[in-house]
């Protein structure tokens, strides 16, 4: 496997640890020399590459993770399949919908395997939610909420006080949902969206510039050049609110600009016999309430650890300890695990382009979206 983004590529490192019969890390490819030499003095054995082309034409590598700025993994995505190679994306995999339906054709063209990495979906209460939806004892899920909430204003700049592409947005004047997939992922799975279900409209709203700004004042001086709201416009907060075929409703948001502890997840689910409610802080438990199981009286939230021992996912049980020595609360083991289990076998990833493409198309259709004054557009319909 090779990795394009030295920076972001270190969950192959976790997960070639852990499974060191089924993968092997062989090359790196970055622009910056200054990583590049990091990964050297880490690991000799590493191929190294400056130019993107080159590593794919090594004939070294199998496949390639992309896990450079997410405006780059459409295409350097279609470069990889064009070449021949198998491909696992970091998050998101398309910033248009012309790359989205880009992407599709490169796949089906090439033949081979495509996954989309977001690990948000391995949790380990994601993936108990999720075998609790399976099951049915939460009944028809009609409602779903996800959100990443999580300031990232002291990561906008690179060393040498340049902005990098988080800073980069920040700065952009073009709203909409720029990191929509950590949060809808998890919920899609939930509501079957490809499996029974599908997005059908969504409609986006933006709060007003604050936080980029600020943080810039406070932290490099009120006379710095973007310490203005018209220097960092993007809004701090975006909500989208997503409608679906079978008539469920899904509330996402993202925020990296305003200033508040960091929790790393936020969902919540409802059915027609059942509720989740994930942690709001690090160390509270999620809470969930089913009917006719939770305790007796009026409906009563629980601990959902006091239900794993009759619905932890599976795999969990089999492979949690494993997978939490790969880092991202056991989903880069899991992203790279499946990944690898799609290419040996030739069977569909479980996320795969379609997936993909579906979730990250609220990327663009948030910015049109924002552009109408909130008006709902409609959201292509990839997999018939």
């Amino acid at each position: 496997m090779g990795v394009v983004g030295g920076n972001r590529g270190g969950c192959v490192v976790g997960a070639e640890r852990v499974l060191p019969d089924k993968v092997r890390l062989s090359a790196v490819c970055d622009i910056d020399e200054t990583v590049l030499e990091r990964w050297r003095r880490d690991q000799p054995d590493l191929k190294t590459y400056a130019r993107y082309e080159d590593m794919l034409g090594s004939g070294e590598i199998d496949a390639v993770f992309v896990a450079t700025p997410p405006a780059l993994h459409a295409e350097q995505a279609v470069q990889a399949l064009q070449a021949g190679l198998h491909v696992l994306s970091e998050v998101y995999a398309a910033t248009t919908i012309e790359d989205c339906w880009r992407l599709i054709e490169a796949v089906r063209a090439s033949g081979k395997t495509y996954m989309m990495a977001e690990n948000y979906c391995y949790t380990r209460p994601n993936m108990m939610v999720l075998n609790m939806v399976r099951q049915g004892v939460l009944g028809e899920p009609t409602y779903a909420e996800g959100a990443y909430i999580h300031d990232c204003r002291s990561l906008m700049f690179d060393p040498d006080g340049s902005l990098n592409w988080r800073g980069r947005s920040r700065a952009n004047p073009v709203q909409g949902n720029w990191y929509p997939t950590h949060s809808l992922g998890p919920v899609a799975q939930w509501l079957g969206i490809h499996r029974g279900d599908r997005m059908v409209s969504t409609a986006t709203f933006v709060t007003r510039a604050e936080g980029g700004w600020r943080y810039v004042a406070e932290h490099m001086g009120s006379d710095h050049p973007l310490a203005s709201p018209n220097r960092m416009p993007a809004g701090d907060s975006a909500t989208t609110v997503i409608t679906t075929r079978r008539g469920c409703v899904i509330v996402l948001r993202v925020d990296s600009a305003s200033p508040r502890p960091h929790n790393m997840t936020h969902y919540v689910l409802q059915g027609t016999s059942g509720s989740y409610l994930s942690e709001r802080w690090h160390g509270e438990s999620p809470l969930v309430w089913i009917k006719d199981r939770s305790p007796e009286g009026e409906p009563q939230w629980q601990s959902l650890w006091e239900l794993a021992d009759d619905f932890e996912h599976p795999r969990w049980k089999a492979e949690g300890e494993t997978a939490q020595a790969a880092g991202h609360g056991g989903g880069d083991y899991f992203v790279v695990a499946d990944f690898i289990q799609a290419v040996l076998t030739g069977e569909p990833p479980p996320i795969d382009v379609y997936d993909a493409v579906a979730w990250s198309s609220i990327v663009p259709l948030s910015i049109e979206s924002v552009s109408r004054g909130g008006e709902p557009v409609d959201v292509p319909l990839f997999r018939a």
